[in-house]
């Protein structure tokens, strides 16, 4: 049986370019699983198919989407009965936040040379646990999606906005996010108003289960389980706060962007309280409010009357973490 089993979506923006290595070096490493499909509806059939040859290690090579697609299979689809396993994940897609939490940068074919070599030895040294955010409509038969990072308010629209507006341009994934940044600045900031600059949020209520309410216009919102991103460091004002989801909120006000701004550029963001920068933890999140859009490692999601966004944490799940 196979060590490794790969799961790759060739639709991805980085697999455009490197799938035909990896499809090359899969064939000649018995080691390698692979399996290969053109939509995420085929997830299920993949995990179905990739439970049979029981490997040590499942491999997602695509963006963070196809990841959150695998992740809820995975873990609802009950493929591997109570044992599924550890998951790792290859750098592609445009933003990479879930591989770059589990030191998975560079070059794809690199990184899963690495994951090979790694499934040939005891893999404990080198497994983490990470909560995953569970996303429904808080009814008691809705859908629930499984995911690592949610964005809203404001920063969906900045989300959306470089999907629809900056990466259609062609330029590099960087100067994208670059202009995107200046874009939402522009707009949110200055208060400049225009056809090709992102949208403003409407307002949302936003209830932290256990520590209260936050209501109003928020430029940005942040809810994850990730430990490196981005901008939210491990040091975190209510370090002994309860809940796993780490929550950050950011009023639509100049003042505010600015304190967070230069409390990211100096290293000071949740070292203590600052008026309009929201940084919390919880369990539970709920997000309400008419036109409240979230997206979820690059999915969608609205807010419906009567039908809030709910947010709760897993238990801990098994990664493979490719830094030491």
């Amino acid at each position: 049986m196979a060590n490794v089993a790969l799961l790759s979506n060739p639709n991805s923006t980085g697999n455009r370019a490197i799938l035909p290595d990896v499809r090359s070096y899969c064939v000649k490493n018995s080691d390698v699983f692979h399996y290969e499909v053109d939509h995420v509806d085929e997830i299920a059939k993949a995990l179905e198919t990739i439970a049979r040859v029981k490997p040590k290690v499942l491999v997602i090579n695509g963006g963070d989407g196809t990841v959150q697609a695998a992740l809820t299979e995975l873990y609802q689809g009950g493929h591997f009965g109570d044992n599924p396993p550890p998951v790792a994940v290859l750098p592609n897609g445009k933003t990479n936040l879930i591989a770059l939490d589990l030191g998975s940068e560079g070059n794809p074919l690199k990184a899963l040379e690495r994951i090979v070599e790694l499934a040939k030895h005891d893999l404990h040294e080198h497994l983490v646990d990470r909560e995953l955010i569970a996303l429904s409509d808080g009814g008691k038969d809705s859908k629930v999606v499984l995911g690592m990072f949610l964005g809203g308010a404001g920063l969906s629209e900045f989300i959306l906005y470089c999907r629809h507006k900056i990466y259609p341009l062609g330029l590099p994934n960087a100067a994208a996010h670059v202009l995107t940044v200046f874009a939402a600045l522009a707009s949110v900031l200055f208060g400049i108003k225009a056809k090709f600059l992102p949208k403003r949020s409407t307002p949302i209520k936003i209830s932290l289960i256990r520590d209260g309410q936050f209501q109003g216009n928020f430029a940005v919102l942040i809810v994850t389980t990730l430990e490196r991103l981005l901008l939210m460091k491990r040091s975190m004002r209510n370090k002994n706060a309860i809940g796993r989801m780490q929550f950050l909120a950011i009023d639509q006000q100049a003042g505010a962007i600015v304190r967070f701004l230069l409390s990211v550029i100096f290293g000071r963001l949740g070292k203590n309280v600052q008026k309009g920068i929201h940084l919390e933890r919880g369990d539970m999140i709920r997000i309400e409010g008419e036109g409240s859009n979230v997206l979820m490692d690059g999915e969608l999601f609205s807010a419906q009357p009567g039908h809030p966004i709910v947010l709760k944490s897993t238990k801990p799940v098994s990664f493979l973490r490719l830094a030491a």
